[in-house]
């Protein structure tokens, strides 16, 4: 008798289908704001979301992790249900029990580690394989400071599903609102006060680049003595 468990596909979890489905659709709905290299970004997210569909691949049995700052996520999503992002806002909810938190750095600075942790959900790692995009989900406690940081030969985005943010102190961004960075590009995040703040993202490069991207905080320049 063969008592090989057979693999759980993603078209046997109706509940990671949606959630790929509703990424899919911010992706489609939310303006690019006339910017013909972010339409172009959104139209390669959604075409690499929809293969991983297509290919309904074996899903990760990824044991669940939280980190200090997951006691904020119920607060963000509640926030998040009166917003335009209510629709995604749901599917991550249904699935919260299931989130692998994690910092993705090998030295977290002091106290960033109880304010900030990224959840993959699409990619080398994520419960969804793909090698194709990284889709993922960070939660930010209130008055956090994400430092400076940049990606090589990725290009990220965000949208913000809940709370309010900035980047580089250029303009605050709310629940509904995209930011694009090239590869390369440096960017610190800072997050309101009095509410925690959860993003989306999506990373798009070459399959090398995403299966062994590592973030690397940049470090202020010390200051010359005497």
């Amino acid at each position: 008798m063969d008592d090989t468990v057979p693999p759980v596909l993603l078209s046997d979890r109706p509940a990671w289908h949606y959630l790929l489905r509703d990424f899919l659709e911010m992706y489609r709905l939310i303006p690019a704001g006339g910017s013909a290299k972010i339409r172009g970004h959104q139209r390669l997210v959604r075409e690499r979301i929809s293969a991983v569909m297509r290919n309904n691949p074996a899903l990760r049995d990824n044991l669940p992790e939280r980190k200090p700052v997951a006691a904020h996520l119920q607060r963000a999503l509640d926030q998040g249900r009166g917003t335009p992002m209510a629709r995604v806002i749901r599917s991550i909810d249904g699935l919260s029990p299931e989130l692998c938190w994690q910092y993705g750095y090998e030295k977290v600075p002091r106290g960033l580690d109880q304010k900030y942790a990224y959840a993959e959900l699409v990619g080398p790692t994520g419960p969804v394989p793909s090698d194709q995009i990284i889709l993922g989900l960070v939660l930010f406690a209130p008055g956090c400071i994400y430092p400076q940081h940049a990606h090589d030969g990725i290009t990220e985005s965000y949208i913000c599903l809940s709370g309010a943010m900035s980047q580089n102190d250029q303009g605050v961004y709310v629940p509904g609102s995209m930011i694009f960075n090239p590869p390369g590009q440096m960017h610190r995040i800072t997050v309101a006060d009095l509410e925690p703040s959860l993003l989306a993202y999506a990373w798009i490069g070459p399959p090398e680049k995403l299966v062994s991207q590592k973030m690397v905080f940049s470090r202020k320049p010390r200051k010359p003595v005497g």
